[in-house]
């Protein structure tokens, strides 16, 4: 009994640390917190990734900031931009935790409809919502020059939470059913069909009234917006049909792959990245919600997809073909973050020796003794690593390298996804809508158990 009030505790401790923001030196030593259990370790992460979301949020819009510097410096960035696919993550992990009981229910759904009514009201374009836009206003923040429009695949990932939360809602309770209410009729005002550019046999990323399709990122596979093609054969007042599906994301057949990276088949070509995968965040944010367990097509089996691509990543870095100092067991994870030179899209194919730690806890789901292996090995430095919203966004022990700083696209899939590994909740959620199931029919997926 001693014991258990003492890891207890400890646990209590760990969550008020969120506050700690040290970043002196790369420790390698365990310190108490390895005397918690998974279960407890596993409690402090969630609750301090979606804290980012919950009181890290924008005031007026409820939605999540693109990026929360501690040390306050942003350079050139804004930081009163919100971000829309980090947002929905954030939703998820809003769902995390209500059920978990760390948000009190009545203040979650409060917070879901203030989201909602801010939607309603900020800028769209033919139903899809910016990149970036300003939390006090819902107006757009260009991405870029000519990224100033809509963006169908950030709108994608925030109607894939959004989705969540209207199955979670008890439509017998006037709040929770007024939420789910606008959450549909959110979803059902995009229009996917204008986003094959008339009728093309693909999906285009991007519209902007002042420069059309000057963008012109047709989404072929593989990478992380599949997704998109599940909704858009899903949508009831927009859908899309299945031959942008086949043409236009699988390449008429040749998305298919025989890579075996470590013995562990891809079944899809990887963009950019076929030979051993790439960042690993395209194994996160179409999957949040979609379940890739039994998923198949024709194409491919989407667990292989998945868990094997997060294997191979695993492997690679214990492989360390550059001999990076820190990479090992309890040290893992090349994704899409932060580095000492800027933003950059670590992988196998760009590893420049910088540990992002979403992309092992994000992976539970696929890698879990692997995965918990990380996150031991990430509290052990966690004097260096940890701070109000649990792991910074990335390090380098071959550089000495840690900035306190966090990115909503890399902190808010945390929480979901570890949470379908303990629960399965949001898998279960975005799984249980009956467009869903009917889309991926309508594409010609089998769903398993």
């Amino acid at each position: 009994m001693m014991k258990q009030l003492i890891l207890a505790l400890l646990a209590a401790m760990l969550l008020l640390s969120c506050a700690n923001n040290k970043t002196d030196a790369p420790g390698t030593a365990a310190d108490a917190t390895t005397d918690l259990t998974d279960e407890q370790l596993l409690d402090s992460v969630q609750r301090c990734c979606l804290d980012y979301m919950w009181t890290g949020a924008d005031p007026t819009s409820g939605l999540a900031y693109e990026r929360i510097h501690l040390d306050g410096d942003y350079g050139h960035e804004n930081p009163a931009i919100v971000t829309t696919g980090g947002s929905g993550f954030g939703i998820a992990g809003l769902l995390v935790g209500m059920e978990r009981g760390w948000i009190e229910r009545q203040k979650g759904v409060a917070r879901l409809q203030r989201i909602v009514d801010f939607l309603s009201r900020a800028d769209r374009f033919h139903g899809a919502w910016p990149h970036w836009m300003i939390g006090s206003t819902g107006r757009v923040a260009p991405f870029g020059q000519k990224d100033n429009g809509g963006d169908l695949v950030e709108t994608s990932f925030l109607l894939e939470g959004l989705l969540c939360a209207r199955q979670y809602m008890n439509r017998e309770a006037e709040a929770e059913r007024l939420v789910a209410e606008g959450i549909d009729s959110l979803w059902r005002s995009v229009e996917f069909d204008w986003y094959t550019r008339g009728g093309q046999d693909v999906i285009y990323w991007h519209w902007s009234p002042q420069y059309g399709w000057e963008m012109n990122f047709p989404l072929e596979g593989y990478n992380e917006c599949l997704i998109v093609y599940v909704l858009a054969a899903a949508s009831p007042t927009h859908s899309v049909g299945r031959e942008a599906y086949d043409k236009g994301w699988a390449r008429s057949g040749g998305i298919r792959s025989e890579a075996k990276p470590y013995g562990y088949p891809l079944d899809v070509k990887h963009n950019f990245a076929e030979e051993k995968g790439g960042p690993l965040f395209w194994a996160h944010y179409s999957w949040f919600g979609l379940c890739p367990k039994g998923l198949k097509d024709q194409y491919a089996d989407y667990w292989h997809v998945t868990a094997n691509h997060a294997k191979a990543n695993y492997a690679y870095c214990q492989e360390n073909p550059h001999h990076y100092k820190g990479y090992g067991p309890d040290c893992w994870g090349l994704t899409a973050s932060y580095s000492p030179d800027g933003y950059s899209a670590h992988a196998p194919n760009n590893d420049l020796g910088v540990i992002t730690p979403t992309a092992a806890l994000s992976s539970m789901p696929y890698t879990p003794e692997e995965s918990m292996a990380a996150l031991r090995g990430f509290f052990a430095r966690r004097a260096w690593l940890w701070g109000k919203y649990g792991f910074y966004d990335a390090f380098s022990t071959d550089a000495s390298w840690v900035l306190p700083r966090y990115l909503a696209i890399d902190q808010l899939t945390i929480a979901p996804m570890i949470e379908n590994h303990r629960s399965g909740l949001l898998w279960r959620l975005f799984m249980s809508c009956p467009e869903v199931q009917l889309g991926l029919r309508r594409l010609g997926f089998t769903v398993g158990t």
